[in-house]
C-alpha cells in the first residue's frame, strides 16, 4: 500500500455501512492527552502557520479515539479537539516524537495528537465517472494537489441544531445527532465544493476509515455517494460555484474502470492527496467488484 496512507477500518459489507448501523459515543476520556508545556508549543506553531496562511481559522472538531464493531453496528468513540491543536500536533515537525512518546507512555501512538476526524466522498456520476477536485493554493493542507470532495463534521452544527449556546461540551452532543452530522457533513461538503443540489445525491454509505500518514495518522471517514447527474451536468453546476468554490481550481472526472485499475506508480496517483488515495483504496476493497 502507498506509504502516505493506511486503513484503520474497511467495511465488511460489499455495499458499505448505512447511517442506521452507526453509533457515536462522546466522552472527555477520548480527548487528546495534554503534555506539560504543550500549550505554548501549540500556540507558537499556530501563530507561525497563520502568518503563512492568514485565512486559516480555529474551530472545534470531533476527535476520533477509536472504533468498535459489534455485529453490524459500528461505534465511533469520539472526543473533542480543535484545528489549532491539529496544526500544533499532527502537522508539527515534532509529530513523530509525539507518536513515539505516546507509544512509550501509554501504548498509543496517537494519544498526544489532536486527531480531528475528516470526511470524504467517492462521488459517482450517472455516466460512471468519479469526481475529483484540484485544490487551490488557499487551503491549509496539500495546496495544488488533487482531492475528493470532503471536509469535517462540525460539533457546532450539532450544538446549533439543539439550540444550545456557549462552548461545545461532550454532554451537549447526543450520539444520534453526532451520527447524523457525520453523514450530513459529507453531503454538505459536496454541496459547498461542487455546488450540487441535495436531491441529486444518494444517502452516503460508509466505506471505512483511512489514515493520512503524512499528517501523523490523522483519520478520515470515507463515503460512497451516487449522483443522479452526469459529468457534463456536474461540471455545469461546479462552474457556477458554491460557497466553498475558492477551495479548488478545477474539476476532474475519472472513469470508474480507471479508478479500479489505477496504478500507484502513475502520474495521476502521485498528484492525489492522501485522503483521496485512502478513499480509492477503500472503494476498491469494498465495492470494486459489486457494481
Amino acid at each position: 500500500m502507498d506509504p502516505d496512507i493506511s486503513l484503520l477500518f474497511q467495511c465488511p459489507s460489499p455495499k458499505g455501512i448505512t447511517e442506521a448501523q452507526v453509533r457515536a459515543e462522546l466522552s472527555p476520556l477520548y480527548d487528546r492527552r495534554p503534555l506539560p508545556g504543550d500549550r505554548a508549543r501549540i500556540e507558537t506553531a499556530w501563530v507561525a502557520r497563520r502568518q503563512q496562511s492568514p485565512w486559516l481559522f480555529d474551530g472545534t472538531k470531533f476527535r476520533l479515539h477509536s472504533i468498535q464493531l459489534e455485529g453490524d453496528i459500528l461505534t465511533f468513540c469520539l472526543g473533542l479537539t480543535c484545528y489549532k491543536d491539529f496544526v500544533g500536533t499532527n502537522l508539527a515537525d515534532a509529530a513523530g516524537q509525539l507518536q513515539e512518546r505516546g507509544r512509550k507512555d501509554l501504548g498509543n501512538s496517537q494519544a498526544y495528537l489532536a486527531e480531528p476526524l475528516g470526511v470524504g466522498a467517492m462521488l459517482h456520476t450517472a455516466d460512471d465517472k468519479f469526481v475529483f477536485l484540484r485544490r487551490s493554493q488557499c487551503v491549509g493542507e496539500a495546496p495544488g494537489k488533487i482531492d475528493i470532495p470532503g471536509g469535517h463534521p462540525e460539533p457546532q452544527v450539532v450544538m446549533e441544531d439543539a439550540a444550545l449556546e456557549g462552548p461545545v461540551r461532550h454532554q451537549d452532543l447526543p450520539g444520534e445527532s453526532v451520527v447524523k452530522e457525520l453523514f450530513c457533513s459529507v453531503l454538505r461538503e459536496i454541496q459547498d465544493e461542487v455546488n450540487l443540489p441535495l436531491p441529486t445525491l444518494s444517502s452516503p454509505m460508509l466505506l471505512g476509515i483511512a489514515r493520512n500518514e503524512t499528517s501523523a495518522g490523522r483519520c478520515s471517514a470515507e463515503f460512497y455517494i451516487r449522483c443522479s447527474l452526469n459529468s457534463e451536468q456536474v461540471s455545469h453546476h461546479y462552474a457556477i460555484g458554491g460557497p466553498e468554490a475558492q477551495e479548488s481550481t478545477s474539476i476532474i472526472f475519472v472513469d470508474r474502470e480507471d479508478v479500479l485499475t489505477m496504478e500507484q506508480s502513475g502520474d495521476f496517483w502521485k498528484e492525489l492527496c492522501p485522503s483521496a488515495k485512502g478513499a480509492i483504496e477503500l472503494y476498491r476493497g469494498v465495492m470494486g467488484t459489486c457494481q
